[in-house]
């Protein structure tokens, strides 16, 4: 049952500890019940709070233990979906909480939307100053990259490297503060999807949507 979001009680490490590594089948099924209840029910709590803030983050899914790769049962992870390919992200494990906006696992016609939004000259420029300042703020860029510049385009193209992406993440870690055991987390995933709105916004209107004509 869904509660007022209250942070990760101390218990939470404990568990995530007992699951280092690759834990036996037997350790995994002794420590469901309490990752269910100390983990993961939290993170639901934090993204009910976060959908309570702010509508715009109410299409979230909170992956259950059952769910998890193997070797991934120390990091609890949950997504709000803003379009098609276009997430945010949140995940908890030892070190703390991280937050992020991925667009991934792109169709190909997002791919050709996202180069030639980044081509563009408007478009282009505006998604540079954006990630410009997310970076001035430390959060880290990443994504899938072309090993060779993207053909069409010449070399020494001003956004040749954000040319060559397949997928573009932000990612910030939050840290494991005693704030993680509070209501205050929640404050904290919300500021920082405030810090990666452009991004967001970006995304979804140049990649995610489909302009009339488009593919």
């Amino acid at each position: 049952m869904t509660g007022a979001f209250e942070g990760w009680p101390r218990g939470a490490f404990d568990v995530l500890l007992r699951l280092e590594g690759e834990p036996s089948e037997q350790v995994r099924r002794e420590c469901r019940k309490d990752r269910e209840e100390l983990v993961r029910q939290p993170m639901v709590d934090l993204l009910n709070t976060v959908a309570d803030a702010d509508p715009a983050y109410e299409d979230f899914a909170v992956w259950r233990y059952g769910e998890v790769l193997l070797a991934a049962w120390q990091r609890q992870s949950a997504i709000v979906r803003m379009a098609r390919n276009v997430e945010l992200a949140v995940g908890f494990d030892l070190d703390g909480l991280e937050v992020r906006v991925a667009w991934w696992y792109a169709p190909p016609e997002q791919i050709e939307r996202y180069r030639a939004a980044v081509a563009d000259d408007g478009t282009g420029r505006r998604l540079v100053a954006v990630l410009r300042k997310l970076e001035r703020e430390g959060f880290e860029i990443s994504g899938d990259l072309l090993k060779r510049p993207l053909r069409g385009h010449p070399p020494d193209h001003p956004r040749a490297e954000l040319l060559r992406h397949r997928s573009l993440i932000a990612s910030r870690h939050l840290g494991c503060d005693d704030w993680i055991h509070t209501g205050a987390a929640a404050d904290r995933v919300l500021r920082t999807f405030t810090q990666l709105r452009p991004l967001t916004q970006w995304l979804v209107k140049n990649v995610a949507t489909a302009h009339q004509g488009s593919v």
